[in-house]
């Protein structure tokens, strides 16, 4: 147990000093003095070469990094933080813990203590709330920036937090699939690019994040926005991405996908689109499905009439019965299915996506679910005809 004590803050040194010395793998900064304040808590992270220094606002987190032969100068910007603008330093290293605080008098007080399973990754859960994105503010990324969503200067704008945090969501949802792959080239190909301001921010993520050699497709039907989202991909310099004017039922590809994206495919839309993806033995699909009417217009039992008499119910009874199908005749043809919720980046009630990983293994019981259903509710869902009418079933 140790502790220091002077009004004028001098033993503040020596504490620092000590931690420093115990080589400190994470440092937290909080408790600011004034409410008004800029930044409620600065966290220092160990990394290979240095520190990361990461203030937090309020809605924004601004980063710099210190590397280890600076260390004399962050020492001193920790000792400046706790002499009037911060009142708690907490920090971690292997074996101990060490808690500072300041009163408001300028009492400096320090205790430590040994930790006998010390796990960075566990650093208790009221100081490890900070979201890790794959984008980061500070980040140029020039589509978010036409968008509205980061100014010049790479910082977020206040009212576009939600969005930012969304696109991210996307680009974790993709990564979780592919960080462990050792793709050198990917061949994508994005179904109904109404959307095209995330086909940008894929195709920035695989090439800027990933480092991959891609070329990705756009597809919609409107002749005026390909024409607009290919002016566009030419400004960015995205020299491997089109866009295409094109109906999803039909579409052919000259070369292997291995990848298929599709976001609000109306209503059978998104059947043609992972129909196709089957087809073409792709890799990964991430479909957003939207408005699935076909169903609910065939829906009938007698046994679970609780299901169809009430139009809400009927509603959201067959959209879900719609995806829980598709998530199963992926299952059969061969992928690893899960069915995620995913807030839509147009706040509509529409949050499932579907994310699909080719596995090669076909799971039978999937299809007799399916087929149980179908026999229960009276129902005849598009992919599985396409299925059955290519010899897939």
């Amino acid at each position: 147990m140790g502790s220091g004590n002077n009004e004028n803050g001098h033993d503040i040194n020596e504490i620092i000093d000590e931690i420093f010395l115990a080589g400190p793998v994470r440092i937290i900064i909080s408790k600011p003095a004034d409410k008004e304040a800029e930044f409620r808590k600065v966290t220092i992270t160990a990394k290979k070469s240095g520190y990361q220094i990461e203030k937090l606002t309020q809605k924004q987190a601004f980063h710099e990094n210190v590397l280890f032969a600076q260390a004399d100068i962050l020492k001193k910007r920790c000792a400046e933080w706790l002499t009037g603008e911060y009142a708690q330093l907490n920090a971690w290293s292997e074996g101990q813990e060490f808690a500072v605080m300041v009163s408001k008098k300028g009492r400096v007080s320090m205790t430590r203590k040994r930790t006998k399973d010390f796990r960075p990754e566990k650093i208790t859960a009221e100081h490890n709330r900070k979201k890790e994105y794959i984008f980061n503010e500070g980040d140029y990324i020039e589509p978010m920036v036409d968008m509205g969503i980061l100014t010049k200067e790479g910082k977020i704008v206040r009212s576009m937090y939600d969005k930012f945090k969304q696109i991210n969501r996307f680009a974790e949802i993709i990564d979780d699939v592919i960080k462990d792959k050792n793709y050198k080239h990917l061949n994508i190909v994005d179904f109904g690019c109404g959307k095209s301001y995330l086909t940008f921010i894929v195709y920035y993520y695989f090439t800027e994040v990933k480092k991959l050699d891609i070329t990705m497709t756009g597809l919609d039907l409107k002749a005026d926005v390909i024409e607009k989202y290919n002016a566009a991909a030419k400004k960015y310099g995205y020299d491997r991405l089109k866009f295409e004017v094109g109906d999803i039922n039909g579409y052919k590809s000259d070369t292997p996908v291995n990848m298929v994206i599709t976001l609000h495919a109306c209503d059978t839309a998104t059947d043609y689109a992972l129909f196709n993806a089957i087809n073409w033995d792709a890799d990964m699909i991430f479909s957003v499905p939207c408005c699935q009417h076909e169903l609910n217009k065939q829906m009938e039992s007698e046994k679970y009439s609780i299901l169809t008499k009430y139009g809400l119910v009927r509603e959201r009874t067959a959209a879900l019965m719609t995806d829980a199908i598709r998530g199963s005749l992926l299952e059969y043809c061969g992928y690893k299915t899960q069915l995620m919720e995913f807030v839509d980046f147009a706040h509509t009630p529409k949050n499932i996506l579907i994310r699909a990983e080719k596995t090669g293994v076909r799971r039978s019981e999937s299809l007799e679910e399916v087929e149980r259903l179908i026999d229960e509710f009276k129902f005849e869902p598009t992919l599985y005809r396409l299925l059955c009418e290519d010899g897939r079933i």
